[in-house]
């Protein structure tokens, strides 16, 4: 799919579901890495991840655009556009758009195998589970103030 093709079909969903047009650009960002789509404040502009219409198809892509012209309808008309507002999550039941997009199945398979290094203070016997190590020499103990250990580093699946 192309940006152009992008665009048309955020143009067809902008008329079909909101019933308004969609008049600024929509195109493929490849830098996006953490999220499905997003609105430009400032420019009005829609970028979507295509890593999510190349591995979770169409219905996906179509629900992401979704979300996004709910940011983008309510922006331009000067109503709460944000997550939290209840304008956003009125017009996002209204068109069965999702709040949040999918898990890419690569980002699950990263997520799946996750290391985790244990610390235990020598005093309290606290145990601490990280994702990143730490410097013992100066963290210490949020409980007692004790010297940290190291215990275990292991991977869980």
């Amino acid at each position: 799919m192309t940006d152009q093709e992008l665009r048309n079909l955020v143009v067809a969903i902008s008329n079909e579901y909101f019933h308004k047009p969609f008049r600024h650009k929509a195109f493929f960002n490849p830098r996006l890495r953490t999220t499905g789509g997003r609105y430009m404040l400032s420019s009005h502009n829609i970028e979507i991840n295509k890593k999510y219409f190349e591995q979770l198809g169409e219905a996906e892509l179509v629900g992401i655009i979704k979300h996004e012209l709910c940011h983008y309808h309510l922006h331009i008309e000067g109503k709460g556009y944000k997550h939290r507002d209840k304008d956003f999550r009125d017009l996002l039941k209204k068109v069965d758009a999702p709040r949040f997009c999918s898990v890419l199945p690569e980002e699950k398979k990263r997520r799946a195998k996750q290391k985790f290094v244990f610390y235990q203070c020598s005093s309290c016997k606290l145990t601490y589970r990280r994702k990143r190590s730490i410097n013992t020499s100066k963290y210490v103990c949020g409980k007692c103030r004790g010297k940290l250990v190291k215990v275990k580093e292991m991977t869980v699946e």
